[in-house]
């Protein structure tokens, strides 16, 4: 970010010197130069911006350029910071500044516009500011209390109204006026309407200061939408886990003390539920709380499911790597969900070069919040540098003299409350000592063993058609074309036979008919493309069918693990062979723990499939044409959301 006002600013961008300070700033954050597109803005647009300033007789305002938006990656242009002229508070005008000469709103969905220079749909600048107005209002102290201090504005210098007149289909509002250069005499009047020609130091020392986190309002609208929208029951070790962490929050407050608590549970034990009843009541009591997780899909998921109805409430979901420089302890709870998925740091290849450092992210975590709360399956990491797991965190804790509570849940929820099924899975795949054993069928789960991929699909389909969710899984042992060209298929890349289905969308937009990859697990068009661990890690539907591919096989009494059959391109040469072993059976176990009433395995390889056969006693190859489940009386548990069951 850069800090001036604006007159200085603007006499810096007639010398060069602008382009080249904001250069070498985000060389400095970034590690790396900005694009041509980044850089053309800075060369054009600011200077368009200035000089309307400029002409509005505003030079003494303060212009914050490639203002950071709090605990996130984004940006907004400029940030205006001055004197309201009618009541002489601080007043601010977050502006969003374009370079196109025209754009149309996306048909059916104004929200999105069409521009020549992108192959795809993008966000309406409308839309734009105003998202990044609210989302300063529900993030930064200084705005909580007073919304009405901020303004929003995309200016599209290079445009005429002609061309952009469509965009305003979406509405304007106080945070989201649109003007392009035809109205640039509008645009000076909005701005003289909001600054007055005064030193705006003061109110941008008050924004910086402002204290980061969910504000009162946003907590307010929170906890309507998750406490009394979604009405959970918390059983046995769920309710000792949810009131723990409720102790530990009110002796926080009355002792000024800090406690880490964490919950173990193996799938389906109910860590989401616990995680979504805490914020729900921590937003009705006030207490600033935040949710986090390190998978996109889940957290895509979450923020679907909990702001369904108002947007602002998925902003309280957030990712791992967001508190590399929270302020220590700005609040009071962090809701680590899937913290299996926690990773050494926190840096990764987008990181900007001045946060980069070698400290621990779980110590980040534990930093944010009086109360850090992490949610884990330690049989849930396959990727190498996950390592999110008890002793780890109890460890962090104890370096740091807090204490550590450590909760462990036992009833679980997924794989139909079958605790016999789990521990089966466990021990086939050898996460749990005593080898293989033969599967006693029990009224809860039920399994059987496919002789082909057609066959395990033909089954799945007859129970879509009795009105059940079914996806279909598998090891990443075949090549995933990432890019697909608009208009064009999916391409079938897993193939086996003569039987080829494609991989799910990579990516975050659909792909003819089929929806992108987040959303892979919870919508019914995520059926007929393979789901790979990365989707599927974390949801549940009512039948699995799991692919075990080449990558994993049965010979001579034990699995052996062939490293060169997996095509996931997370295991690099340096992954020792027994870290990769033990993330494929991971990676398995995930993948046979999602179906909540059956799953049915495919193997590619015969002797394997024979080995199932052998544990599922009486299986008969045709017997996924007829085996019969309870009646579907609560159906497409995979259509609905999945966080908001178990």
């Amino acid at each position: 970010m850069i800090r001036d006002s604006v007159s200085a600013a603007a006499a810096q961008a007639l010398s060069g010197s602008l382009f080249l300070r904001l250069t070498d700033r985000f060389v400095q954050e970034h590690g790396y130069r900005p694009s041509d597109s980044e850089a053309r803005s800075w060369e054009r647009s600011l200077p368009a911006l200035l000089n309307v300033l400029l002409e509005a007789g505003l030079g003494d305002v303060t212009a914050l350029l490639e203002y950071g938006l709090p605990l996130t990656s984004k940006r907004a242009d400029a940030v205006l910071a001055g004197v309201h002229p009618r009541t002489g508070e601080p007043s601010y005008v977050v502006v969003e500044l374009k370079q196109w000469s025209q754009a149309a709103p996306e048909e059916d969905e104004p929200s999105l516009c069409r521009v020549e220079a992108y192959s795809a749909p993008v966000l309406n600048p409308i839309e734009q500011v105003r998202g990044y107005c609210d989302y300063l209002v529900a993030f930064n102290g200084a705005l909580g209390n007073h919304p009405e201090r901020v303004s929003g504005a995309a200016y599209l210098h290079n445009a005429t109204e002609f061309g952009i007149a469509g965009l305003a289909e979406v509405g304007l509002s106080e945070r989201g006026f649109l003007f392009s250069e035809e109205r640039r005499g509008e645009f000076i009047r909005f701005l003289k309407q909001r600054l007055a020609p005064a030193n705006g130091a003061a109110a941008a020392d008050e924004l910086l200061a402002g204290k980061i986190g969910p504000s009162k309002q946003l907590m307010a609208v929170a906890a309507e939408e998750v406490r009394e929208r979604e009405q959970f029951v918390l059983l046995d070790e769920q309710r000792v886990a949810y009131e723990s962490v409720m102790g530990a929050v009110r002796r926080a407050a009355q002792a000024d003390r800090k406690e880490v608590i964490v919950v173990a549970g193996g799938p389906g034990t109910g860590k989401s539920v616990i995680a979504l009843s805490l914020l729900g009541e921590l937003y009705r009591q006030g207490r600033t709380a935040l949710h986090a997780t390190g998978s996109q899909s889940f957290t895509k998921t979450m923020r679907k499911v909990a702001g369904a109805r108002k947007k602002e409430v998925q902003e309280l979901f957030k990712y791992f790597n967001s508190f590399m420089t929270a302020e220590r302890n700005a609040l009071d709870v962090i809701v680590c969900d899937e913290a299996h998925r926690m990773r050494m740091t926190s840096a990764n290849r987008y990181t900007p070069a001045a946060q980069r450092s070698d400290r621990p992210q779980v110590d980040e975590l534990i930093d944010a919040a009086r109360v850090p709360v992490f949610l884990l399956d330690e049989h849930q990491i396959v990727r190498p540098g996950e390592m999110g797991n008890v002793d780890q965190i109890s460890r962090a804790a104890a370096a740091k003299g807090l204490a550590c509570t450590v909760i462990h849940l036992d009833s679980q929820f997924r794989c139909g409350g079958s605790d016999a099924y789990l521990r089966w899975v466990l021990r086939l795949l050898g996460l749990e000592p005593g080898g293989p054993v033969d599967w006693q069928p029990d009224d809860r789960m039920q399994l059987m063993v496919a002789e082909s991929p057609a066959e395990m699909e033909a089954f799945l389909e007859s129970k879509r058609a009795l009105g059940y969710g079914a996806r279909m899984s598998a090891g990443y042992c075949w090549k995933w074309t990432k890019k697909t060209l608009p208009g064009e298929a999916l391409p079938a890349d897993v193939t086996i036979g003569d039987w080829e289905r494609p991989w799910n969308v990579f990516g975050d937009r659909g792909v003819g008919g089929a929806p992108p990859s987040a959303l892979w697990a919870t919508d019914p068009a995520g059926f007929g493309q393979v789901g790979c661990v990365y989707t599927a890690q974390g949801f549940e539907y009512d039948w699995s069918g799991v692919i075990i591919g080449p990558d994993l096989v049965w010979r001579h009494g034990q699995w052996v693990m062939d490293r060169t059959q997996s095509k996931d391109p997370v295991f690099k040469r340096s992954t020792p062979d027994k870290e990769v072993e033990l993330l494929i059976r991971n990676t398995y176990k995930v993948l046979l723990t999602r179906g909540m009433v059956g799953t049915v395995i495919y193997s590619t390889d015969a002797q394997t499939r024979q080995k199932l056969r052998e544990l599922i006693s009486g299986q008969q190859p045709e017997s996924t044409s007829d085996v019969s489940a309870a009646e579907p009386a609560a159906l497409a548990s995979a259509d609905r959301s999945p966080a908001t069951k178990r």
